[in-house]
């Protein structure tokens, strides 16, 4: 009972961070940048629709919390007083400012600039964090190609020649690109758009055929998570405050035997662990030369199984051994925008899957299931919890691009049709738009929520 009110707490405290953090960064874009340009600012909010007492002037901004908790607003001077937007911003602001201080009497460039500074920002948050991570604890380079296990019983309908598969088996390339390293193979196997797949094995004449399309990405999942690559059962890292830390596992621990069952590979002491949730289990590993026994209890873990279902494994809180690559300053900063960049694809690659039907719409997240990874990545320190701010700061730059009225996209298209056109809409005709991107944007967060919700019952 404890236990799961800690874990409650944890996932609204992790959840309050990334969300309150990467608002923060996206809305402090807009604000610099419309000061920058001389544009009036009311008011900067964190939360929408009208201000709660929470809060403070300097000059002639208020800086406050508003009252509907999700995302916020830099409310400028003459820019959407009424309509929808109008309304989550807080309503009309009486204070009159002079007409060149107004969003409205800004050249295009400056206005292209104000809009486009969030997302701006919330890209360079996401460089420096990668980089500074790539800087502090490098980058894992796992460079095996080769099989360590194959676990067949959750193999979904059209991929069950991969059960031919054996540990050492080396895979060479899938759909005709040759493979370097299992992130490789990964990424592969849940964007390739080759039907059927084919999977290339060392040794064999004829590939393996996995006949999954590419929209049922639930089951393009469950293959990447059925197949595991081959590691020594050497520690590489021991993760916060989890089981392992609290049984005195290290790193560089070589595990020998679980119970009577000797450990050949770090794939095979995974699947001890997963089918031992709540089991104590006595671990013995090679440390400084000598044997030592540990007893260790592997806690509950919930993670995606097929049709979208989760199941329980048991986890530990422990990584395999891998080569690191470190890097100085500027290696990290390249790292940073690398690392960026590869998210941006993964984002476009999702959102492409949707418009194409690729996807199901019952791919899409909402606020639970980002509080839920929220609290998971906090669980397993604070490189994993940073990877995805990171990657949610980028999610949150790609999305806002869209052109849909009420987002940052929706207003650059808004100046990109007066750049052609020479000369803006009129306010009736953005008033009517906004209308519709907000009920646009409704439907959407609706359709997330009750994703999140109909994952929940599933559990």
């Amino acid at each position: 009972m404890l236990t799961g009110l800690n874990n409650v707490l944890i996932m609204i405290g992790a959840a309050i961070i990334v969300l309150g953090t990467l608002i923060f960064v996206h809305e402090f874009g807009h604000f610099l940048a419309a000061k920058a340009v001389g544009i009036a600012v009311h008011r900067f909010s964190l939360g929408l629709g009208p201000p709660t007492r929470l809060g403070f002037h300097i000059g002639e901004t208020h800086y406050c919390l508003s009252w509907i908790p999700f995302g916020g607003y830099v409310k400028m001077a003459g820019l959407e007083d009424e309509g929808p937007a109008g309304e989550l911003e807080g309503g009309k602001t009486p204070t009159p400012v002079p007409p060149e201080r107004t969003y409205d009497h800004k050249p295009l460039w400056a206005r292209v600039l104000v809009i486009s500074a969030g997302v701006t920002m919330n890209a360079l948050f996401a460089v420096v964090v990668y980089a500074f991570l790539a800087g502090r604890y490098g980058v894992a380079v796992d460079r095996t190609i080769t099989v360590g296990a194959v676990d067949a019983a959750t193999l979904p309908m059209g991929a069950a020649p991969l059960a031919s598969l054996h540990p050492g088996d080396r895979i060479v390339r899938v759909s005709g690109d040759s493979m370097t390293g299992w992130d490789d193979i990964e990424q592969a196997l849940l964007t390739s758009g080759e039907q059927p797949l084919r999977i290339e094995v060392a040794g064999r004449s004829e590939p393996v055929l996995v006949d999954v399309p590419l929209r049922e990405q639930q089951s393009r999942l469950a293959i990447v998570q059925a197949l595991t690559p081959w590691h020594e059962p050497v520690i590489g890292e021991v993760v916060g405050d989890e089981p392992a830390t609290r049984a005195g596992f290290r790193s560089g621990d070589r595990v020998l035997r679980v119970g009577s069952d000797t450990i050949p590979a770090w794939e095979t002491f995974v699947r001890v662990l997963q089918a031992s949730a709540g089991k104590t289990l006595q671990v013995e590993v090679l440390r400084a030369g000598g044997a030592t026994s540990l007893t260790v209890t592997p806690r509950e873990q919930r993670v995606p199984g097929q049709g979208g279902v989760s199941r329980v494994v048991g986890y530990i809180g422990v990584s395999p051994e891998r080569p690191v690559q470190r890097y100085g300053v500027l290696g990290a900063i390249g790292q940073g925008f690398r690392e960026t960049g590869a998210a941006a694809g993964l984002v476009l690659f999702f959102l492409k899957g949707l418009v194409t039907l690729q996807f199901s719409a019952r791919d899409i997240g909402g606020p639970i299931l980002v509080a839920q990874i929220s609290g998971e990545a906090a669980r397993l320190g604070l490189e994993q919890f940073l990877k995805f701010m990171a990657l949610f700061s980028v999610n949150l730059a790609v999305l806002n691009l869209l052109p849909i009225p009420v987002l940052d996209g929706g207003h650059l298209f808004f100046l990109g049709f007066e750049a052609v056109r020479g000369k803006p809409l009129s306010p009736e005709q953005r008033y009517r738009f906004t209308q519709i991107g907000f009920f646009v944007l409704m439907g959407i967060m609706l359709l997330a929520v009750a994703n999140d919700v109909a994952r929940l019952v599933a559990r």
